[in-house]
């Protein structure tokens, strides 16, 4: 039985094909086509599903802790709220600036009273109980004085100031060697007193106020899930601060002349305060 066969005509070329090449062709083509639509289907497919998994599988992110924020994933409650402790701690550590002032006609004369000065001082706050490994020196000057006389200004003397500070854990001390200093080494200045919290106690403080700061945080959980008909099943995660306030007190600028009479007087009233500490947790909490 002879094949059917057809007959094209190209640029008077004869190209002759049969029957059973041309379904071969036209079945490849097919399954081509076929390919190309499925592979088309499974990337959609995939992408869609990628984007679905992403949508459901991602939790939400939370930014807001400072107070409380309520959100659902998957039938799981997240919770975000602040927990706070403070307390107020008597200082333990105080630092004292005192200094001597002495003015003269020349630079020479005023430095040498003032060092006489400055080293009496020194002398007798050794002897009251102040380590020499607690002082430094906190500032030094010379300056000329002047006086403004017919168009210009004319040197009258100069000025000496040496300031030292006392570091130090005894704080108790503070009244009787600002009084010491005064009255039996000649001091003519006190320009600061500052109360302040060791390293090691403020972080024992901190540290025993974390745990009441997440106590505090728990408690409010518990109340929010209690209201919203849910359990609190754990933490999702969790912020810590720290803050420290010093104790203010007033500084008053206190006269050459009314040093020696207060020191002499029933003694300097000096109270070292109280210093608040505070610990705060930012939580997430997850419920059901």
């Amino acid at each position: 039985m002879a094949s059917s066969s057809s007959t094209c005509t190209n640029n008077n070329r004869k190209l002759r094909v049969h029957a059973s090449d041309t379904c071969i062709l036209g079945a490849a083509g097919t399954l081509s086509l076929l390919s190309i639509v499925y592979l088309l289907s499974i990337v959609t497919n995939s992408s869609n599903g990628d984007a679905y998994a992403q949508h459901y599988n991602t939790p939400p992110q939370l930014t807001n802790h400072s107070s409380l924020l309520q959100k659902t994933y998957n039938n799981i409650t997240i919770l975000s709220d602040a927990g706070t402790a403070t307390t107020k701690v008597k200082p333990d550590k105080v630092t004292l600036i005192l200094g001597v002032e002495t003015t003269n006609q020349t630079a020479k004369a005023a430095l040498s009273t003032n060092s006489a000065t400055m080293n009496k001082v020194l002398n007798v706050l050794l002897s009251a109980g102040v380590k020499q490994n607690e002082t430094s020196t906190s500032a030094f000057s010379i300056s000329p004085n002047y006086n403004y006389s017919q168009g210009r200004n004319i040197i009258t003397g100069f000025t000496v100031t040496n300031s030292i500070q006392i570091e130090s854990s005894k704080i108790n001390d503070t009244a009787r060697w600002i009084d010491t200093a005064i009255s039996s080494g000649g001091a003519t200045t006190v320009s600061s007193i500052d109360f302040k919290l060791s390293d090691k106690k403020l972080q024992e403080i901190k540290n025993s106020l974390i745990k009441q700061a997440i106590d505090n945080a728990r408690s409010k959980a518990d109340i929010a899930a209690s209201a919203l008909g849910l359990k609190v099943l754990g933490i999702k995660s969790m912020y810590l601060n720290e803050f420290e306030q010093p104790p203010t007190f007033p500084q008053p600028f206190l006269q050459k002349q009314s040093l020696a009479t207060q020191a002499g007087a029933n003694g300097t009233p000096i109270i070292s305060g109280q210093q608040d500490v505070s610990v705060s947790v930012s939580t997430d909490w997850l419920m059901k």
